[in-house]
């Protein structure tokens, strides 16, 4: 193993790289004196790239060789690149933290410019994390965090959609007639819902899901207890326990479980739409959520095991994890920011 990138063995130099066809010109007109930015004009290529070449390969003497310059090119083609995460511990502790909290290495790199902003040894590309742990011989992180990424696999593959359930409830209003604002991303309080249904349909967790910030709650569904009244309960609870801000729409599928919609409307103060049927795009927060909530849950579990207490940490870990969508800020973060004119109202 070489502790870095893969040497390139046989690589031409060709594209980017400086060709022994310029480097023989290079050399040429540097005998005749011209200056750097006279060479690079002739050459189309910046001035930049002509004065680390002749930097780099001009001996002691002064004298520069298109041979000796080639040679030595390749040399260091062939060599391995020390990878960032090799040889900056404080940079690979920092990553090896987040990735220990399920984040993606596309929410760590966007965090990493967040939290350390001017500096540049702190910042480093999510390709790399991703390489790094794949391909273990590059960045020298752990093993076991292969686990930890979000998929839990070894190998990249493109997301699919989770097939769903669909049922027919009474009296539904429809995702057509839900206000306007609900449809965008800027008037907080809009929420979206389903559930995660464990082994053989005989156990299942609640998730909503404000769809301005990403801000999750998740309903303990007491194992035993009728499916539609655990629902109706741990959803009025938690709904009834928002400001009013936070208390505008709930959006849901077409499941059986939400029979008693109208009810829970009235209890806590919130309008109800249901989606069209088979439309889970209609609920694109709540489904995005799903998915990763079954890093925590995954499929065929028996989710009666896990208590409130369980299911309030995995609520604390998603809400304090970064998203793309938000600039890599938090849904704890955006939140309270909602929320913060409301407590200065009440100093």
């Amino acid at each position: 193993m070489h502790g870095g990138v893969r040497p390139r063995w046989g690589r031409n130099l060709a594209g980017r790289a400086l060709s022994f066809e310029e480097r023989q010109l290079i050399m040429v007109l540097k005998a005749e004196k011209l200056p750097i930015r006279e060479i690079a004009a002739r050459l189309g290529r910046s001035a930049s790239t002509i004065s680390r070449e002749l930097a780099r390969n001009t001996t002691e003497y002064g004298k520069y060789r298109a041979t000796t310059a080639q040679a030595r090119a390749f040399d260091r083609a062939r060599r391995p690149k020390p990878v960032k995460l090799v040889v900056n511990a404080r940079l690979r502790a920092e990553v090896q933290a987040q990735l220990a909290l399920k984040r993606s290495p596309e929410q760590i790199t966007g965090r990493l410019r967040r939290e350390f902003p001017n500096d540049p040894e702190m910042q480093v590309s999510h390709e790399t994390i991703y390489q790094a742990i794949y391909l273990l011989a590059r960045g020298g992180l752990k093993r076991e965090l292969e686990a930890v990424l979000r998929t839990g696999r070894t190998l990249r593959k493109p997301a699919r959609q989770p097939a769903e359930r669909r049922g027919r409830i009474p009296g539904m209003v429809l995702i057509a007639d839900r206000p306007a604002e609900a449809a965008d991303r800027t008037i907080p309080g809009h929420w979206e819902g389903d559930l995660i249904v464990g082994k053989d349909g005989a156990s299942a967790i609640g998730t909503i899901v404000e769809r301005r910030s990403g801000y999750l709650l998740l309903l303990h569904l007491p194992a035993g207890v009728n499916r539609v009244d655990a629902v109706t309960d741990a959803l009025t609870t938690r709904l009834r326990d928002l400001p009013d801000l936070l208390r505008r729409t709930l959006t849901w599928d077409q499941g059986i479980e939400l029979h008693r919609h109208r009810q829970i409307q009235i209890d806590a103060n919130i309008d109800i739409y249901f989606c069209d049927p088979r439309s889970p795009w209609q609920r694109p927060t709540n489904e995005n959520t799903n998915g990763l909530l079954r890093q925590y849950f995954p499929k065929g579990t028996d989710l009666s095991v896990f208590s409130p207490e369980d299911l309030a940490y995995v609520e604390w870990e998603m809400n304090d994890r970064p998203r793309k969508r938000l600039d890599f800020a938090k849904p704890s973060e955006i939140i309270e920011t909602i929320l913060l004119p409301l407590s200065l109202i009440h100093i």
